[in-house]
């Protein structure tokens, strides 16, 4: 399953970029977020593994991500792996004018495990698509005001 998503926001491209690669941001956008420790590597490079915790109902869920190319301000891709799925996430940043960025992001799910993940996957992808774009929005939102 693969789906793409962006969103235009009135800030210029290096502050924009800066402030969603900064990890103290993480808390204001990404409804949820905990922590993120760096396991292994130099934190954003190619090859870097961190764990990152979120906060699900009451549930923890914990992700592995794998820098496979940080290119930022303008682009960075990610290997993502869960219990219960692998994904990939490319970040992209174009500067529309001295003040506008498109922010894209491009979402790929490798592997679903287990049989209530891939049921969800067959019967409600558009779940997946709506997180991603929830998360752009109030992206967009933190961004602006800041």
């Amino acid at each position: 399953m693969k789906y793409n998503c962006s969103i235009e926001i009135n800030k210029p491209l290096d502050e924009l970029s800066k402030l969603w690669e900064d990890e103290n941001n993480f808390k204001h956008w990404q409804d949820g977020f905990i922590s993120i420790e760096l396991l292994k590597g130099e934190k954003g490079q190619k090859d870097s593994k961190s764990k990152i915790l979120f906060l699900q109902g009451k549930r923890k869920m914990e992700l592995i991500e794998t820098v496979l190319l940080n290119e930022l301000p303008n682009h960075k891709k990610a290997l993502y792996e869960h219990i219960h799925m692998t994904n990939t996430q490319s970040s992209k940043f174009e500067s529309l004018s001295d003040a506008k960025t498109l922010y894209s992001s491009e979402v790929e799910y490798l592997k679903f495990n287990g049989f209530m993940p891939k049921l969800i996957a067959k019967l409600l992808p558009g779940l997946f698509k709506k997180q991603s774009e929830k998360w752009m929005k109030q992206f967009k939102e933190f961004a602006e005001n800041n």
